[in-house]
């Protein structure tokens, strides 16, 4: 989402990072392309302005003129004043008398229902016992859809489409009561725009069911008009966060940067894909760096722990690091790290150089790469895979028609698995030493 403005801001602290004393004018030259890589980002012209005034009054003080690495210093200010503008990190309010209920409003296309599916899941896998709640009878196939969504997450769904949504929502509780869930997740139903009906029966289900939550789920990829939305739902119903879907897109994200600011809502959670694993908890200090261009290597690594087997990955590497990598290894390294989620995205999270080096890849080029390595690995037998060593011209011509590749695709797989192995007996010899050399 980020792409754009983390283009424009990296250039800036470039040209900052080259200086070694820092003058007012340049200060005064650089926030100002800050403040129009901000407004182009489509970030909220007051929130554009107090940042902006903030960072400045910060950057010409003696924070910097004393600082050893003035230009360092101004871009540690940035991330500063950005994170406190993005707001603090608030979690669900899951306290009190169980079960818990959470709900989700919004207008129509917000991505409300799977945004429910998605939370549903996160919740189980926190151990929590999770029931939703169809209380959308008017949406066509709404009801349909959150229980496929059930389904996939292995969590029930109450639905009754003969029940107006605050029954529904009544009737769910004592369900709940009684069934031992801990959590309940009431899907409501939304419209094209905010009207009264709309709010008098959101109004009527939180009085219900009282919810310890009631999150407002909004398209991060609409602007401003977010900002209006957000605004609108507060003065009709007590809101207590915010969702933020499809900040995986291509719009220029300044909603997200604008709505805790403008609204005093914070954002609860933020959805990064279509996948039911893409549901982040908010994080701004985490937001910052990604936006700023610094990755955001947490992320990574808890989207590594989330994809890859701990047990699978020990073996792999203790057969990496004895020079026993196989084909057979490759492959499965390739299947885990797909699990991790757009490739796009994993690269976003790389920080400093190595980050700056991988968005100059094109990620669907990569992607498609892997789908050939997949294809002609799958092609294989498997003592081939265990043994790279049997594959002569013959095979590999066999190989090759098998995949739908050519045979030069296949021998360049083999060159690289080959280089593969160089490097890693390269690491069991002197222990990562020489690293840097070979990867500068």
């Amino acid at each position: 989402m980020f792409e754009t403005l983390t283009g424009r801001l990296t250039q800036v602290f470039d040209q900052l990072r080259r200086r070694g004393k820092l003058s007012e004018a340049d200060v005064d030259a650089a926030m100002k392309e800050v403040r129009l890589a901000l407004l182009e980002a489509d970030v909220h012209f007051s929130v554009v302005k107090t940042f902006i005034a903030k960072v400045r009054e910060r950057a010409v003080g003696a924070e910097v003129s004393k600082a050893l690495n003035p230009g360092q210093q101004v871009i540690k200010i940035v991330n500063e004043e950005l994170i406190a503008t993005l707001g603090e990190p608030a979690p669900l309010n899951l306290t009190g008398p169980k079960p818990r209920v959470i709900m989700m409003v919004g207008l129509q296309g917000a991505g409300k229902t799977t945004a429910s599916g998605k939370l549903a899941r996160l919740l189980k896998s926190r151990g929590e016992r999770v029931l939703l709640v169809a209380g959308d009878p008017y949406r066509p196939a709404a009801v349909k859809q959150l229980q496929q969504l059930g389904e996939r997450v292995d969590v029930e769904v109450e639905a009754d489409t003969t029940l107006t949504p605050p029954q529904l929502a009544k009737r769910a509780i004592d369900k709940a009561e009684k069934g031992g869930f801990s959590l309940v997740i009431v899907d409501t139903a939304g419209r094209s725009q905010l009207d009264a009906d709309l709010m008098d029966e959101l109004r009527a289900i939180s009085v219900a069911v009282n919810p310890v939550d009631v999150l407002l789920v909004i398209d991060s990829m609409i602007g401003q008009e977010a900002l209006n939305i957000a605004q609108g739902f507060k003065e009709a119903i007590n809101l207590t966060g915010l969702l933020l879907t499809k900040m995986d897109g291509d719009s220029r994200g300044g909603a997200a940067i604008s709505i805790r600011s403008v609204t005093g809502i914070p954002i609860k959670f933020i959805g990064t894909g279509e996948k039911l694993d893409a549901l982040e908890s908010y994080d701004p200090s985490r937001l910052s760096s990604r936006i700023l261009g610094m990755g955001d290597l947490i992320g990574l690594i808890e989207k590594a722990e989330s994809a890859y087997d701990a047990q699978t990955m020990e073996k792999q590497a203790q057969k990496m690091m004895k020079g026993q990598f196989s084909l057979e290894d490759w492959l499965d390294q390739m299947k885990q790290m797909k699990k991790m989620g757009p490739l796009s995205q994993i690269m976003d999270m790389l920080p400093g150089q190595m980050g700056q080096a991988a968005r100059n890849i094109d990620p669907q080029e990569v992607e498609k790469s892997f789908k050939h390595s997949e294809a002609i690995i799958n092609s294989m037998t498997l003592k081939e895979r265990r043994d790279p060593e049997l594959l002569n011209a013959s095979r590999r011509r066999r190989i090759a028609a098998g995949s739908g590749m050519e045979v030069q695709d296949v021998n360049k797989l083999i060159k690289q698995f080959r280089e593969a192995q160089k490097m890693m007996k390269m690491i069991q010899k002197t222990g990562g030493k020489g690293l840097g050399r070979m990867f500068g």
